[in-house]
């Protein structure tokens, strides 16, 4: 998928609609992610994180750059780039805002702002990427498309409080995306498709 076919259907009208792992009405701590694409050879890749094995929350899952809030920024599209250039220095300037989805209410209590934005130039995830190994394992980029294929999702529903919810899962080579993730990038999947549809 390259930008042009993306940016068609990204720019249709959006039903910003909250979503979560489970209806946590209580998840209010403000925090962003970066769902950062990037060109490679016309077509948009996305970049993920792995994080590192010795963090005390999700050790070793793959997600998006991004964080908690801090007092000083700006907004929460300031947090995410923040975030973004701390744990594998990306750098803001070539950043190019897009918009934000819906929020995604997560287990841990967070209120999750994802931020949709091109990175205006190819990225060589071995060469110019700064990556804080206190924070990042490792970085890797899946092809826009592939994310942007219904198929790609397996969804397994689970009980909680007697309630059911579903848990995304999309499988990439030797990785899988879960949880948070995958279900920030099946809200993104549902809208591209829709209006790639029409």
């Amino acid at each position: 998928m390259n930008e042009l076919d993306f940016l068609s259907a990204f720019n249709r009208p959006w039903s910003l609609q909250e979503a979560s792992d489970y209806p946590f009405f209580e998840a209010k701590r403000p925090a962003a992610v970066l769902i950062c694409l990037f060109p490679s050879n016309n077509k948009l890749q996305v970049l993920f994180t792995q994080r590192a094995s010795h963090l005390k929350h999700h050790a070793g899952q793959v997600c998006f750059p991004g964080g908690k809030a801090e007092k000083t920024d700006l907004d929460l599209v300031d947090t995410a780039y923040r975030e973004a250039q701390e744990e594998i220095g990306l750098q803001r300037e070539h950043l190019r805002l897009l918009g934000r989805l819906g929020t995604y209410k997560t287990i841990s209590g967070f209120a999750v702002v994802p931020v949709v934005a091109i990175y205006d130039k190819p990225i060589k995830l071995d060469s110019d990427l700064i990556i804080d190994p206190n924070e990042v394992a490792n970085v890797f980029s899946v092809p826009l498309a592939y994310l942007m294929d219904t198929q790609r999702y397996y969804v397994e529903m689970v009980k909680r409080e007697k309630n059911s919810f579903p848990i995304y899962f999309v499988p990439y080579k030797e990785r899988m995306i879960w949880g948070a993730t995958a279900g920030i990038l099946a809200q993104l999947q549902k809208h591209i498709t829709t209006h790639l549809l029409v």
